[in-house]
């Protein structure tokens, strides 16, 4: 299992896209813009809406944004 572990941290820093890393990246880079949606929710509604309801709404909202910027990266960095 170790070099299982190896060979996956050498292929994520290497930038070699395969199906596993392309889940990972993709996997990781929502979690962020889950994060990021709900700091930027808290940020611009957190006075009129309350900071929870803001953040939930900003957890949201945030991926449908960039779900979609992250595939088509994603893709063209296969086909380059």
């Amino acid at each position: 299992m170790p070099a299982l572990d190896v060979s996956l941290a050498h292929q994520l820093a290497g930038g070699h896209l395969s199906a596993l890393t392309v889940s990972l990246w993709f996997v990781l880079a929502c979690l962020l813009s889950v994060a990021g949606g709900a700091v930027a929710g808290m940020a611009l509604a957190g006075k009129d809406l309350g900071n929870s309801l803001a953040a939930a709404m900003g957890a949201m909202f945030g991926p449908i944004a960039t779900a979609p910027a992250i595939l088509c990266g994603l893709i063209l960095l296969a086909v380059l």
